[in-house]
């Protein structure tokens, strides 16, 4: 599942892959290691926009009613429109141009980029709450939606963002939830690219 994302493509190539208005994200820079707890580039009904990846869930209780301490960076397909933590959420796609994934031991671990074959963006399914901060501010914040892994992404994690196509980005945002199942599988396999990322600086963003 996602835990950095990168976004390097333009501000005008992202809004034109939405038919949207590239005013709100006109200053997006490339941004090759985007991490929990940051500001993200965020499709919703009413256009692009920026959230907080990361969800800080004051107020959510799990079924046994008690508050949720953790902050939700990801949430599972399989129970995300079930769970009482998830109650009310709205929903949005954090388009990106890949992500990364780790596998060895602790201290000796190898970063794989991953990133589809055909190049562009690839639209992550998510959720989103409004955080309302001490003194009334309020902070807007989204949750990737996560599926079992395709057979590209299998060999280096367990679990994958569910990954829209163009043509289900409108659906995912504004269908009734009953009509979401069929959208939150893995993408298909052959698509995805995989390779050792070497070449990232951990400590720039």
């Amino acid at each position: 599942m996602p835990g950095r994302v990168f976004l390097i493509d333009p501000p005008e190539a992202i809004a034109a892959a939405f038919g949207q208005e590239v005013t709100p994200i006109a200053d997006e820079k490339p941004r090759y290691n985007i991490a929990p707890g940051q500001n993200v580039v965020t499709l919703t009904e009413a256009g692009l926009t920026r959230m907080r990846w990361g969800m800080i869930p004051v107020g959510r209780v799990n079924a046994r009613g008690r508050p949720v301490m953790e902050t939700i960076v990801n949430a599972r397909s399989e129970t995300v429109f079930d769970k009482s933590a998830f109650a009310g959420v709205g929903r949005a796609v954090l388009p990106v141009n890949g992500w990364y994934e780790w596998t060895g031991e602790k201290r000796r671990k190898t970063a794989w980029r991953i990133t589809p074959k055909a190049g562009g963006l690839l639209c992550f399914a998510a959720i989103t709450d409004v955080w309302k901060a001490p003194g009334g501010q309020k902070l807007h914040q989204i949750a990737t939606v996560t599926c079992e892994p395709s057979g590209d992404v299998r060999g280096v994690h367990h679990r994958m963002a569910v990954i829209l196509e163009p043509a289900q980005v409108s659906i995912w945002l504004r269908a009734p939830e009953d009509e979401l199942k069929e959208l939150m599988r893995p993408w298909p396999d052959g698509r995805l690219a995989i390779e050792a990322a070497t070449d990232v600086n951990w400590d720039a963003p």
